[in-house]
């Protein structure tokens, strides 16, 4: 079993109380715009960590825009910009109709949403919503959750606080 602890958009800002929810976590996911490259480096000081470029980090123009992994039996894709089910970006929507993952993870609209998808072989779509303080949104929010054997187990959405 792996504990994984799921952000997005940043924007430059690291809440400490993320250290916190993200103690028992084995693995830290970034789903884009990170922001200044120091809360990347916090980040990968506190837990291994997987990241994926945003569309503000051109600091951090070797960060990769995709990252598709296999881990603990689940397919797992993370992108930034990803659409939501069933309006997808049209640069991600061929290969989620040809060859769907278990798990498709996005930032980029700071709107917390976790759903399945029945039209892409039950996929489940997961945003984490916002954990800066920059953007529209109200909540910031971080998800947590748990895979093993296959299976995406124990998703935890958590509130940080109005930014």
């Amino acid at each position: 079993m792996t504990r994984i602890g799921l952000l997005s958009d940043t924007h430059s800002y690291l809440d400490p109380q993320i250290f916190t929810h993200f103690d028992t976590c084995d693995e830290i996911w970034h789903a884009g715009d990170v922001g200044n490259l120091a809360v990347m480096e916090q980040l990968k000081a506190f837990r291994p960590l997987r990241i994926v470029c945003g569309n503000i980090d051109r600091e951090a123009s070797d960060l990769p825009l995709n990252e598709r992994f296999q881990l603990e039996g689940v397919d797992v894709w993370m992108t930034h910009i990803g659409g939501t089910p069933p309006r997808y970006n049209p640069t991600v929507r061929p290969e989620l109709k040809g060859n769907p993952p278990n798990l498709f993870i996005c930032g980029h609209s700071h709107i917390l949403k976790v759903t399945r998808d029945p039209t892409l072989q039950n996929l489940l779509f997961v945003n984490p919503g916002a954990a800066g303080k920059t953007g529209f949104h109200v909540m910031r929010t971080v998800v947590r959750f748990s895979l093993d054997a296959g299976k995406i187990l124990d998703m935890q959405a958590i509130e940080l606080g109005k930014k």
